[in-house]
């Protein structure tokens, strides 16, 4: 059920979920605050956004724990339509992105992940680390050196804090680096850049906004390319994430349901003045990493970002960037797997090809989407030409001479068809031929139609054809679509003659 949870996913961490949900909220801000302007809308588009996607996915999401908001990969897609037509077909087509991801939902389109391969997963978390990490370079450029004192000291506050007795269990490190570096900014009086030099920050609670635009197909042929993009994009980071969250907790998820939430989140941002996000690694491995576990985490997230940016915000405009960059830094070093470059020399030249390729694609295009799908169709082709060798003919000859017997081990499909039709020796004289095909299956039109070959060839030479052990499943698509009985079909296939 969509809305349903159990009491363990609300109140089985409460302490450690709220504790990280100050943290990840913390560290949504300026990311929501850098997104918005990437994609030319105001700073509280990102905020407002991030807000009610993280408390509506809280609610019906499909994975406890993982935190979605406003995204970078999201507002990349949406550059051109506000350039063009402004805000209100940006909200337009997010409410419309929400629609889209709930009817993949129901169509249960999460699935789809069973397709994407190990090598896939870790080039996209070693991409993601390496996206993270360069989005952190801007602030490290031509800036003081007082930046670079402060990034260090609060790396080290992050990883050295957790080893203090008692006390480092109990708080989360990346929140005591940003109380720490905030108050040596402000004792030491520092120049250097806060989350308040980002942009304004809102002053109002979140309103019912319904998208000032014209309902018509017009504005449907607008919006609709962006949607049915933001929508795959979404859904493919969201998925993702949610697949590496659960091997970080040793717990499932519910991929569908997670497209159903991400769907209404969605909408309902594009309903209160926000653009459409999906899942973010990046906070999702700071609230992992912060002890956050359950629905708890994401929602006190959402609220304390709410809070902060409307009742805090003085305050918070004085954390340095720094300390944020550091935590970022350290999300980077920890989304990013170290333990596949020791593992490439022992793996397959196929998988290694596979996952650097995907690590290649989306740095280079800063596109998951993009990434992932060059992942998968590699992955499949190598899986394909894989498969297709694993394929054997025996055969035997009669006392008489007369009748050969042809026994196919393995799997016939459209890259394998080619190879199982060269397994024949059409050339030899024998008044019977037999085709065993108990431990082979037939997978494709492609497979029947070399089937089709097979059987033609051998009876224009003036051999009588016996197919037997073909399985339920095999006979059917044979019986289906195989020709090799029909008169008028077998003089298109050997092409008249």
């Amino acid at each position: 059920m969509l809305f349903s949870s159990t009491k363990h996913d609300w109140l089985g961490n409460v302490r450690g979920d709220l504790l990280s949900g100050i943290v990840v909220a913390l560290a949504l801000i300026p990311e929501a605050i850098a997104f918005s302007i990437i994609a030319g809308v105001d700073p509280k588009v990102g905020l407002y956004a991030s807000f009610c996607i993280t408390a509506v996915i809280s609610i019906i999401g499909g994975r406890p724990g993982m935190i979605s908001a406003a995204t970078g990969a999201m507002a990349l897609v949406m550059v051109t339509l506000v350039k063009e037509h402004g805000l209100h077909y940006l909200l337009a087509a997010s409410v419309l992105t929400g629609i889209l991801q709930v009817l993949a939902g129901y169509l249960k389109l999460g699935s789809l992940m069973s397709f994407v391969s190990q090598s896939v997963v870790t080039g996209f978390v070693n991409a993601l680390g390496i996206l993270i990490f360069m989005a952190q370079l801007p602030e490290l450029t031509n800036v003081t050196w007082h930046v670079y004192a402060m990034t260090a000291f609060g790396l080290g506050i992050i990883y050295l804090f957790p080893y203090i007795p008692k006390l480092g269990k109990v708080i989360p490190s990346p929140l005591i680096c940003i109380l720490v570096l905030t108050a040596v900014s402000l004792y030491l009086g520092l120049d250097i850049r806060t989350v308040g030099d980002m942009g304004k920050l809102p002053d109002s609670l979140p309103f019912f906004l319904w998208p000032d635009i014209p309902l018509n197909f017009e504005t449907l042929r607008i919006i609709f390319p962006y949607s049915a993009a933001l929508a795959v994009v979404g859904l493919l980071e969201s998925l993702m994430t949610a697949t590496i969250v659960d091997d970080l907790t040793d717990t499932g998820s519910d991929k569908n349901r997670e497209c159903k939430g991400q769907g209404f989140a969605n909408m309902v941002a594009g309903l209160f003045g926000g653009m459409a996000g999906c899942a973010m690694i990046g906070q999702s491995i700071i609230n992992i990493k912060s002890g956050g576990r359950g629905r708890l985490s994401t929602l006190s997230a959402g609220i304390f970002l709410l809070l902060l940016v409307v009742f805090m915000s003085e305050w918070l405009s004085l954390i340095p960037m720094a300390a944020l960059v550091a935590i970022m830094i350290m999300v980077s070093i920890g989304t990013f797997s170290w333990a596949s470059l020791k593992k490439a020399k022992k793996l397959p030249l196929s998988t290694n090809i596979v996952m650097f390729s995907t690590v290649a694609v989306v740095v280079y295009t800063h596109n998951l989407a993009y990434g992932v799908f060059v992942g998968v169709l590699l992955a499949s082709l190598f899986f394909a030409n894989k498969i297709s060798h694993f394929m054997y003919m025996k055969t035997s000859l009669d006392e008489e001479k007369s009748s050969r017997r042809y026994e196919l081990h393995g799997q016939i499909f459209f890259n394998s068809a080619n190879r199982f039709i060269e397994m024949f020796n059409f050339k030899e004289v024998v008044d019977h031929v037999i085709i065993d095909l108990t431990h082979a299956h037939f997978w494709d039109i492609s497979a029947v139609a070399a089937l089709d070959k097979v059987v033609i060839k051998f009876r224009r030479e003036g051999s009588q054809v016996e197919i037997i052990g073909l399985n339920e499943a095999s006979k059917t698509i044979v019986d289906r679509f195989g020709v090799y009985d029909d008169p008028a079909e077998i003089d298109k296939i050997m092409g008249g003659h």
